[in-house]
């Protein structure tokens, strides 16, 4: 939490600051040597502010990578980052481009007019504006936080953010344009030819990847069944937003409200337990200190696993009691009868079962017990 608020201060107060000084010394610039001001909104904006929107989260990739999961957080950061500006400028569009300005021309109904002109085109219509514009870097941090190659690491969010600065610049261009040749119609082109596709495109970027964590923790987390800290059924409903879904409603149905809770605990902690599985696997912790680092994170979600779990254990009555070693099922019926049973080919029950004694977690060091990859 305190890292979305830090994200999101910095886009309202140190990018807007800064920001807000260097396209005022740009206009000043353009305006002594006989140049339109507008072409600050074109020719400094898109840098200045993309790239200080981009600064806060760049430094927690930098100083605080283990916070950086995917792309799926570099989409959160920038995009709070974003908002965080957005808000800010607003504010002051409204009070010192809209109020002010009108009051000053034509008195307070003007301004109270142009008050609510800019609030619908601003905020109502162009509010995803500025996370738009981000979102590219956002993707740009994601995929270098995935990554062991530092090439990739470095080119990838320098790729991002070069591509939100051009989008940034085309949305300011637009309405540019439409002023200077007096065909309102090119602006109203741009946005529904450019913007609003490239907007349903990062939309359907967001549930694509939600649907690859699902797939992710289908490839990743049977590493911990095989080791006895996870059930196949648990794989399996973690596997889709449709199965998770299924999961919370059966939580639902026998915990109340609280399994919900719960639940949603546990499907996030085993998403984050499938990230940081897959990051072992692709080599990301070079140094000592950082695979000690993963392996006490490790610990931790496997506790916190545990603890969600037990939440549910034993709580539905049209479950068999029954216990999972790793390898199948040991169930005991109501009359009293036991069987073991191997696990089925497609598990999809969400329902936790009681666990063998927990052995240590996956880790990255070789042990007996160790599942590989």
């Amino acid at each position: 939490m305190k890292y979305l608020i830090f994200c999101f201060a910095w886009g309202a107060f140190v990018s807007t600051a800064i920001s807000l000084l260097v396209n005022e010394t740009g206009a000043r610039l353009f305006e002594d040597r006989g140049l339109p001001t507008a072409l600050t909104a074109v020719l400094v904006a898109p840098f200045i502010e993309e790239l200080t929107k981009a600064a806060g989260p760049i430094l927690l990739l930098i100083f605080r990578r283990r916070e950086f999961s995917g792309v799926t957080d570099g989409l959160v950061y920038c995009g709070l980052s974003a908002v965080g500006f957005a808000m800010v400028e607003n504010i002051l569009y409204l009070g010192g481009y809209g109020y002010r300005t009108g009051v000053e021309e034509y008195g307070p109904a003007t301004g109270a007019q142009q008050v609510i002109a800019i609030f619908i085109v601003r905020i109502l219509l162009f509010g995803f504006a500025h996370p738009l514009f981000t979102s590219m870097t956002g993707v740009g941090l994601g995929v270098a936080a995935r990554t062991a190659d530092r090439r990739v690491r470095i080119l990838a969010p320098l790729a991002g953010l070069l591509l939100a600065m051009m989008l940034h610049g085309t949305w300011n261009l637009l309405p540019s344009l439409a002023q200077a040749t007096g065909q309102p119609v090119i602006a109203l082109y741009g946005y529904l030819g450019v913007m609003v596709p490239i907007f349903f495109a990062m939309v359907g970027l967001a549930v694509w990847l939600r649907a690859w964590e699902g797939r992710l923790t289908e490839r990743t987390l049977p590493d911990y069944v095989r080791a006895g800290w996870l059930t196949p059924p648990e794989v399996a409903a973690l596997g889709s937003l449709g199965r998770r879904h299924a999961a919370r409603t059966w939580a639902r149905r026998v915990a109340g409200d609280g399994g919900v809770k719960a639940m949603r605990g546990y499907q996030f902690a085993a998403t984050r337990l499938a990230l940081l599985r897959d990051g072992m696997r692709r080599g990301l912790d070079r140094k000592p200190a950082e695979r000690d680092r993963t392996a006490r994170e490790e610990r931790e979600l496997l506790d916190a696993i545990a603890a969600y779990r037990s939440f549910f254990v034993g709580r539905d009555p049209q479950a068999p009691v029954g216990v999972w070693d790793g390898q199948r099922y040991h169930l005991r019926f109501p009359d009293g009868s036991q069987r073991t049973v191997d696990a089925p080919d497609e598990p999809v029950v969400p329902i936790p079962v009681v666990l063998a004694p927990p052995p240590p977690p996956v880790g990255h060091g070789p042990h007996p017990w160790h599942p590989g990859g």
